[in-house]
């Protein structure tokens, strides 16, 4: 595929296995004010805010991405509405030359105070991570109290202003959640969301990854359809979940996100930068390129750009293949350190 925007084949960020990167998913911060249980340990640790880059910092490395092939920016945390006036960085980012959209992945506890401002910055697409319409199974699952009307009316509040998307991503669980697959369905089609479902992953902050928990994303299909009748919408290249249509009238989605039952690591586009400026060009690699020495060591662009094509050329194949060689899946790291 050629390159967006005629950067140069040299120019681009490539990996050994010819993957361009054109979708940054930049951490903004590592602090949540959740505690899911299948996101973070019983006793986190919490980056110093000295650690934490600057806006200026991201949006300098958005910047030189940007120039390297990269189009797109999801942020994310921990959770990202914690960070202080992130909706100045989103600010920032959209005016960057040759970033199309900038996104976000909330919990949705703060959403209804902070659309507007986010939607006035810039913001082209919310994603809420929702993962029960139950309001008591929801606090288990976040660890949390009274929180559940607040995220709903931040859903809300997201359709209201009116952001050119508004997802809902839902991770689930055997022995957790599956029950209300169908449920979350009926949003997709009643509210006309895009509900992502998304299989159990080995990111869940302990050390012990139970894939038992795993619910296929066929299986999640075929309880949908159950329901409603599914129309398969063409994969974008680099996508992570396959979308559905409803062969009714609703404007809905769902989508599934197969990461451990059906891969998409042959042409992932992904790159990730954490909070505190450690480059991940693999999310199920433990292979972390901290650029911060550089970027407050006085390196200009030429040199930083240099360190993101050598990290992201040391990329690895991905869960696919570990999957194909029967490689043990074990813990990788907690999620709030990532984002996802």
């Amino acid at each position: 595929m050629s390159l967006s925007r005629g950067v140069a084949e040299a120019d681009a960020l490539v990996d050994s296995f010819g993957r361009h990167a054109r979708k940054l998913r930049m951490s903004v911060t590592d602090r949540c004010n959740f505690r899911c249980n299948f996101c973070m340990p019983q006793h986190p640790t919490w980056m110093e805010s000295q650690e934490l880059l600057s806006f200026d910092e991201m949006t300098r490395i958005a910047r030189i991405l940007a120039r390297l092939g990269v189009t797109n920016i999801r942020l994310s945390g921990g959770e990202p509405l914690m960070r202080r006036e992130v909706e100045k960085l989103v600010g920032m980012l959209v005016r960057v030359p040759g970033i199309r959209a900038v996104s976000m992945t909330t919990n949705g506890a703060i959403l209804k105070e902070k659309a507007s401002a986010l939607k006035e910055n810039g913001l082209h697409c919310v994603t809420l991570s929702l993962h029960s319409l139950k309001a008591e199974r929801y606090h288990e699952i976040t660890g949390t109290r009274g929180v559940f009307s607040k995220v709903m009316e931040g859903l809300d509040e997201a359709r209201r202003v009116g952001f050119e998307r508004v997802k809902v991503n839902c991770v689930v669980t055997r022995g957790c959640n599956e029950d209300e697959i169908g449920d979350f369905a009926r949003l997709a089609h009643d509210a006309e969301v895009s509900v992502r479902f998304i299989e159990y992953m080995p990111f869940d902050g302990s050390k012990v990854w139970d894939p038992e928990k795993v619910v296929s994303g066929e299986e999640i299909l075929g309880k949908v359809g159950e329901l409603y009748p599914l129309v398969p919408l063409e994969r974008e290249h680099g996508a992570t979940a396959r979308h559905y249509k409803f062969s009714d009238d609703s404007d809905g989605e769902v989508g599934v996100i197969t990461s451990m039952t059906r891969p998409f690591c042959s042409d992932c586009d992904r790159v990730r930068l954490k909070a505190d400026g450690k480059v991940v060009p693999c999310l199920f690699s433990v292979e972390e390129f901290d650029i911060k020495p550089l970027l407050r060591g006085g390196a200009g662009d030429s040199e930083l750009a240099a360190f993101l094509r050598k990290s992201f050329l040391l990329k690895s194949e991905g869960v696919e293949k570990m999957l194909e060689q029967h490689v043990e899946l074990k813990h990788v790291r907690p999620m709030y350190t990532i984002g996802g």
